[in-house]
């Protein structure tokens, strides 16, 4: 298809709307950085939901922390889902604001909450089904699968939740205007913070929750971030409006959406596949080693936050700009966001080989969980790099609006881990480090793959001038 001609691309473009940052011009590296900021004090404030439950249910002995860290695999599917909703959204409506179609943003805004709403809804009718079985084909022992469903009878409707916020919030992410979510999810985790010890022990009420009260606590803070955004969306500066009238489903565009965001969401649930594997794999090491390697996974998680937010900006970034045509600024994007990842995977590889033990006791005091999860911290730090960039270059291809390559090298990861794993756990003498060196092997051969992937893409969506 020809490209539009010279003289149209440098016609003066139209105002943004109210709320809109236009990132087609000025510095790449400062929009990134300042979209980063954003996401990443966003996922610092969501991951303190998972950290606050693991330490204050850590008290409650190990068999509890086993149960919480379960519903970290029942999250992954959640965030499949929402994952493939956002990346759809976010790039189709940043591609066009890049353009300046300000009625056509509005548009799929619209059809994005429509879209997560019935996702929700079929998310938390089939959780809440399976939760029993869940817990139970997962669990290193019976009182651990109990603790695990009473966990995920709350904790599932505060997932459900959460695909109303990623409706929310991925048109606001797509326009750039980030700090109504991240004001939301502030004010969210602080109530969490202050609920979760009133309902686990009961202080005052004298009526102890246990785990359950944990997960009210995120189900109430989940549904207080939600109303605020609603208010923000219904009375905010932004042009963006919630529109009942305009919920009913495109199909069309929602099967962009879907075609978009469908190969990001299955990475997500090949995620939890891996995930599951392990927690599989670990139950014949006892509830001990579940735990040890449910709290490192979530402080790993924590260290990951600079680089999947740096993901999440280059592909709101990449999207404006390949839309209003500007390859050359596409290709810097991918340049400066890598080498900012790769610092902050450096720094976090560091810590993670001089004080594993240190992070992990801070959730627990029981030697066998600590072993573990040390372990583990240290052995996985050396893909930390790596990792970083396969996060980067899937906000690349999502910000392109084609993420199947993203979805391939994942798929070559999963086998490359899976298969050899469950084989070998089923051998005389396996142990749990030889899941860590395969998961370290698994994931800088996706990281090759996918850098090969990335720059084929690049060269065919955004040629250099």
């Amino acid at each position: 298809m020809d490209q539009p001609a010279e003289p149209e691309l440098q016609t003066k473009p139209a105002a943004p709307a109210r709320g809109m940052h236009d990132m087609t011009t000025g510095n790449v590296r400062g929009h990134v950085v300042r979209m980063m900021l954003f996401v990443l004090a966003g996922l610092a404030i969501q991951t303190l939901y998972g950290l606050v439950d693991i330490f204050w249910v850590g008290k409650l002995g190990e068999e509890a922390v086993a149960a919480v860290a379960l519903s970290s695999n029942m999250m992954f599917v959640s965030l499949a889902v929402t994952q493939m909703l956002s990346v759809g959204a976010v790039a189709l409506v940043s591609q066009a604001a890049g353009r300046k179609d300000n009625e056509e943003v509005q548009r799929l805004f619209n059809q994005a909450q429509s879209l997560a709403t019935a996702a929700g809804v079929v998310f938390l009718v089939a959780g809440l089904a399976l939760r029993h079985t869940y817990a139970d084909a997962l669990a290193g022992d019976a009182k651990t699968a109990a603790l695990s469903a009473s966990f995920l009878a709350l904790f599932i409707p505060a997932l459900a939740l959460q695909f109303t916020m990623v409706g929310l919030g991925s048109a606001l992410r797509g326009i750039g205007d980030m700090k109504p979510g991240l004001i939301a999810q502030t004010a969210s985790v602080l109530l969490n913070m202050v609920l979760a010890p009133f309902l686990v022990f009961g202080w005052i009420s004298g009526h102890p929750l246990g785990v359950a009260g944990a997960a009210l606590a995120t189900l109430v803070s989940t549904i207080a971030a939600v109303a605020g955004l609603m208010v923000y969306l219904a009375r905010g500066n932004t042009f963006l409006r919630v529109r009942f009238a305009s919920w009913a489903p495109d199909f069309p565009v929602w099967g962009k959406m879907l075609g978009i965001g469908l190969p990001a969401g299955a990475e997500f649930l090949l995620m939890s596949v891996i995930m599951g594997v392990v927690y599989l794999t670990t139950r014949g090491f006892g509830p001990e080693a579940q735990a040890g390697f449910g709290i490192a996974s979530r402080i790993m998680q924590a260290g990951f936050m600079p680089a999947v937010a740096i993901s999440f900006s280059v592909a709101a970034v990449v999207g404006q700009n390949l839309g209003a045509r500007k390859y050359d600024r596409v290709h810097a994007v991918f340049r400066e966001s890598a080498k900012l990842t790769v610092g902050f995977m450096l720094l976090f590889t560091l810590v993670c080989h001089v004080a594993p033990e240190r992070m992990v006791q801070v959730f627990t005091g029981g030697a066998p969980a600590i072993d573990v999860g040390a372990d583990y911290l240290r052995t996985v730090s050396y893909n930390y790099v790596a990792s970083g960039l396969v996060f980067v270059i899937a906000g690349i291809f999502q910000g392109l609006g084609n993420t199947w390559p993203s979805l391939m090298a994942s798929a070559a990861r999963a086998v490359m881990f899976v298969v050899p794993v469950v084989w070998l756990s089923k051998q005389p003498g396996f142990e749990l480090h030889t899941i860590w060196n395969f998961s370290v092997a698994s994931v800088t051969f996706q990281f090759v793959v996918c850098f090969l992937l990335v720059r084929r893409e690049l060269r065919i969506k955004a040629p250099r001038t």
